[in-house]
């Protein structure tokens, strides 16, 4: 499913909005021809799929990270895990007279159940109340039954201003002012298989097997891995044209993934935030070399000049927090800077001349590499040999 909308409340204001929902499901089954009056029998039920939706999950985007401090968000996480151990109690049929142990967690709901984890990560990272996150379903009734079916797809935008430069008293100094704005998250679970021991006799919905390993009940879907993909992109871009032919662009972008790990119960948190700067300004007929002799003749020159600069620093972090360890660590990241000032001057139709110096500077965030900077500048002639 995938809807798509263009909204203008005003003139010159044009809001995107998109929302989408994908959802994957292969269901396959052995059929063996047994003796007697049995027939036909039913073996080794499978089913395998993905699920992703649109997602909004900004409300502990911009909370304070540092890859070697365990952050208040992911505390909330493993906070949350006692609650839903509890709420999930009192929706199983199964496990309504099963004792809570001195840690806070219900029998056969424990703080690594996946049923659980999952309700638990995403109340906490979104901001929702744990009491009324919507549950993964356990029932499949029929090929298209959704577990996730909860989920709902949220919708995401991109939102495009112009008419600033329309504006009394702004016609006379800019010709475009356009300021944009664009956020996308998406949650998707990439994997999920059907689990062989899950047991649901009286179809209440709900798993009754509690696997011996573990002391968690065997939900009807394994899910190996959960992730969450958002960035502001833009957060804040701004671009600028004034009636004396200079350009400025810059652009403020944020992001963040994350990633919870079903198997080993640890998070990969990676962050990344970047700034950009245009400036472009061109100047007709310059007075550089605009009139040269050769020889005993004058030679008048049409000449442009261009001058740019370009500017970007994006600084990313990772780090990883495993639950009930009290304890983060980063695992990459590296700060990036660039500066490329040019100048490009037009001697005449065929030559072009442009004097260019480019720094780009990487500063890792852990040891296992050394910084590095790389440096060129020059001169780059070109002719047009065409008539």
């Amino acid at each position: 499913m995938n809807i798509t909308a263009q909204l203008t409340p005003i003139r010159d204001l044009n809001i995107d909005l998109s929302l989408d929902k994908s959802f994957d499901k292969n269901y396959s089954e052995l059929y063996k021809d047994t003796t007697g009056s049995a027939g036909l029998t039913r073996l080794n039920p499978y089913a395998t799929g993905s699920f992703s939706i649109s997602y909004i999950s900004y409300q502990t985007m911009f909370t304070k990270f540092d890859p070697n401090v365990i952050s208040e968000t992911f505390k909330q996480f493993e906070a949350n895990r006692a609650i839903l151990s509890n709420r999930l109690k009192t929706k199983n049929d199964y496990a309504f007279n099963n004792p809570v142990g001195p840690d806070g967690y219900v029998q056969g709901y424990g703080r690594y159940a996946q049923d659980v984890l999952v309700p638990a990560f995403l109340a906490a990272y979104t901001k929702k109340d744990p009491f009324s996150i919507s549950l993964i379903k356990n029932s499949n009734s029929k090929l298209t039954s959704n577990p996730f079916s909860g989920l709902l797809p949220k919708p995401n935008w991109r939102i495009t201003y112009t008419g600033l430069s329309k504006l009394p008293g702004l016609q006379k100094v800019f010709t475009n002012f356009t300021i944009r704005h664009g956020y996308s998250s998406r949650l998707s679970m990439n994997s999920f298989n059907t689990a062989l021991l899950f047991q649901d006799p009286f179809h209440a919905g709900y798993p009754y097997f509690i696997d011996p390993a573990t002391g968690n009940y065997i939900p009807f879907f394994l899910i190996p891995n959960i992730t969450i993909s958002e960035a502001f992109k833009p957060l804040l871009a701004v671009e600028m044209t004034f009636v004396n032919q200079l350009t400025t662009n810059f652009e403020y972008s944020k992001s963040r993934d994350l990633s919870l790990s079903l198997v080993d119960y640890q998070l990969a948190e990676n962050r990344s935030k970047e700034y950009t700067l245009n400036v472009n300004w061109r100047q007709k007929n310059l007075p550089i070399l605009r009139n040269i002799r050769i020889g005993k003749k004058g030679i008048k020159l049409d000449n442009d000049v261009t001058f740019r600069l370009d500017y970007s620093l994006r600084d990313d972090a990772t780090s990883n927090s495993k639950l009930d360890q009290n304890t983060a660590f980063g695992t990459g990241g590296q700060k990036v800077i660039r500066i490329a000032p040019s100048i490009d001057y037009v001697v005449n139709k065929r030559v072009n001349l442009k004097f260019y110096y480019e720094q780009n500077r990487i500063e890792p965030k852990i040891a296992t590499t050394a910084p590095v900077t790389n440096t060129r500048a020059g001169l780059q002639i070109t002719i047009s040999l065409t008539p």
